[in-house]
């Protein structure tokens, strides 16, 4: 489970990275940092789409927003015992007693 979510988060993590400082031109003295290579790249997306450069973002982000659901949801039904065990423990607690009711994994 930690592989597949190294294996999506690095590629995520690369992407918004460099998403968010061409478009703010920090390059850093790297070309592919700079404003000009990042509207190069979204107009070339958005001639292949056929659809409006600006409008690819939000795609991406709905799609990333979509992954993460799915990895969630793996990540519990992997761990549903615990998270159910843990969430028996919380609901059964008294009202005043403060008692250790961390997040299952943690």
């Amino acid at each position: 489970m930690r592989t597949i979510l190294i294996l999506w988060a690095a590629p995520v993590g690369l992407f918004w990275g460099w998403y968010f400082l061409s478009l703010n031109d920090i390059s850093f003295g790297f070309v592919i940092l700079s404003r000009q290579v990042h509207n190069f790249v979204f107009n070339i997306y958005g001639q292949i789409l056929g659809v409006d450069p600006a409008e690819i973002p939000g795609f991406a982000a709905r799609a990333c927003m979509f992954d993460a659901v799915l990895l969630a949801a793996l990540y519990a039904f992997r761990r549903r015992r615990q998270i159910a065990a843990w969430w028996r423990r919380r609901r059964n607690a008294p009202v005043g007693v403060v008692e250790d009711v961390t997040a299952p994994g943690e």
